[in-house]
């Protein structure tokens, strides 16, 4: 399904996101004499992520692979959207490349950089409600951005892609927050001794003299942060999930062997979560294992990157391994089909990854659930101090990532879940999380949406319960466990979860405490801390 006219119905709804906005800065488009000034949607944890006054709609990225992951890609991105307001000007994020020529509409555009936005005075105004196409052609860097974390991730043998949470615009430009979902459509050159594989389903593979182009295109939208790009000597092996859903894992050509056995546990994985949750929501799915040390595992869309050494790294149980892959399975309803209107939502993410993580465990490899529940309640009261409540995380230092996944919207998110499904029973907490997830599928939602949902599923109003959990500075009590204690923050003093485990920038804690945010090491024989 290619973005056009006939989407902008459907993409009313998801244009709540300019609540966002202040007056003052929607204003701030309508002066083309202004300095050039760097924009944003509002948001309290990232406020110059996002750019008002437009909608994008579909995202076309054709990049070109030089054949060594330390040179630039030469990039050029073109846009279709909507205009909200008239324009005079409008902002882009990039902040990672170089911008060699703007056009809007096929003409020539003035830009210029402000902090990280590329801001573009076309030659005429934009009126309000009007289509446009945007098209920048510019260089893609894979050597770090000074002071930044994210974008291209240099592997052994080529590139993919890390661009959570605010990290896509270090790649292409783009309307970088998660409240602008679009479609996207990939076309990747590079010299034929290499493999190309993006997010969707191929649409064609063309080779001229000593080069290769691979295009693929995705059904339905996503937000920018979930982009996948794979550039590397890699082998692309297909098998059949549920209901004939075609699966495809990208792996290291001389590792495809010793991978085999974890790969095909994804469709019977699949199955799984559809049990739980309802159908998959996407047109794909598979596992890009990549040959880099990123400290994380990403659930990008329909193809979610795992370091490969999480696969061929002994200490780590199997139990544990199949936790992790479920872990970033559960992120495609959860996070990627349903997706958060603003970075605070990002509990819903990971709180609600982390409950199917180790639901997994328990029903697969005999890991109690309450074991873990228990443990995490002890120490929410640390985390709530240290990184706020589920709902109400601080905001990250700038330039940081991954600063906003703390424990406290993974485990801490978990406890919310698990008190919820305590306090409305487990009946009615499953047929809210199907509900959750058919409502808003290929949308946004916000942590309020889900408190609606739930008032109306559990029958009652859930206010008060949600307020505590949610946004409280101290745990609540636990519906059905009076006798659970969560330490005093001041006795976690200096007893923060420590990087270690699978590395010191993690993402994703996974189960069984190994990763950032996950209950103590009574969960696991892989030690404590984040990943």
């Amino acid at each position: 399904m290619l973005l056009n006219p006939r989407t902008r119905p459907r993409r009313a709804a998801r244009r709540r996101k300019g609540a966002l906005l202040a007056a003052a800065v929607s204003a701030c488009l309508l002066s083309a004499s202004a300095p050039a000034t760097p924009l944003g949607v509002g948001d309290r944890l990232f406020p110059y992520l996002g750019n008002p006054g437009y909608d994008v709609a579909s995202y076309d990225l054709d990049l070109t692979y030089p054949g060594s992951n330390d040179k630039p890609l030469k990039a050029v991105t073109t846009i279709n959207a909507w205009t909200t307001t008239a324009l005079d000007r409008l902002n882009l994020d990039f902040a990672h490349g170089t911008v060699k020529s703007v056009e809007v509409d096929g003409r020539p555009a003035g830009f210029a950089r402000a902090g990280d936005d590329l801001v573009i005075t076309p030659d005429r105004p934009l009126p309000q409600g009007s289509w446009l196409r945007i098209i920048v052609q510019h260089t893609s860097d894979p050597m770090p951005a000074k002071d930044r974390d994210g974008g291209w991730v240099r592997t052994k043998d080529g590139l993919a892609m890390a661009n959570q949470a605010d990290a896509a615009h270090l790649v292409f430009p783009c309307n970088d927050h998660p409240s602008d979902k679009a479609m996207f459509t990939f076309r990747i050159t590079a010299p034929n001794d290499y493999t190309a594989v993006a997010n969707g389903l191929s649409t064609g593979v063309d080779r001229v003299g000593p080069s290769t182009t691979w295009t693929y295109r995705t059904q339905h939208p996503m937000a920018t942060e979930l982009a996948q790009v794979s550039i590397g000597r890699s082998s692309v092996l297909r098998r059949t999930g549920p209901h004939g859903l075609p699966v495809r894992d990208v792996v290291p050509t001389a590792d495809r062997k010793a991978l085999e056995p974890w790969l095909a546990k994804t469709p019977d994985q699949i199955a799984w979560m559809e049990g739980k949750v309802g159908p998959y929501p996407f047109e794909t799915y598979g596992v890009l294992m990549a040959q880099a040390a990123t400290g994380f595992e990403l659930e990008t869309q329909t193809l979610s990157l795992f370091e490969k050494d999480l696969f061929t790294e002994p200490a780590y149980p199997k139990w544990y391994v199949e936790s992790v892959m479920v872990h970033e399975l559960s992120h495609q309803w959860f996070g990627n089909s349903v997706s958060p209107r603003t970075w605070s939502d990002l509990w819903l993410n990971e709180g609600h990854a982390t409950w199917y993580e180790a639901l997994y465990a328990e029903e697969k490899a005999d890991r109690p659930m309450v074991d873990r529940i228990k443990a995490a309640y002890e120490a929410s009261d640390h985390w709530r101090a240290s990184g706020g409540p589920p709902a109400a995380p601080k905001p990250p230092n700038r330039g940081q990532k991954i600063g906003i996944f703390r424990p406290n919207v993974y485990d801490g998110a978990v406890l919310v879940l698990y008190a919820l499904r305590q306090e409305i029973g487990r009946s009615a907490f499953e047929r809210l999380e199907r509900a959750w997830v058919q409502t808003h599928r290929d949308a946004t939602a916000t942590t309020a949406d889900f408190e609606r949902l739930a008032a109306a599923v559990a029958g009652r109003d859930l206010g008060g319960f949600f307020k505590g959990w949610l946004y409280g500075e101290k745990t609540p009590p636990m519906p059905g466990h009076p006798d659970w204690k969560s330490a005093p923050p001041a006795e976690k003093a200096g007893k923060s979860p420590a990087k270690g485990g699978r590395g010191s920038s993690a993402k994703e804690p996974g189960a069984a405490s190994a990763r950032e945010g996950a209950a103590p090491a009574a969960h696991g024989a892989v030690g404590q801390g984040p990943e």
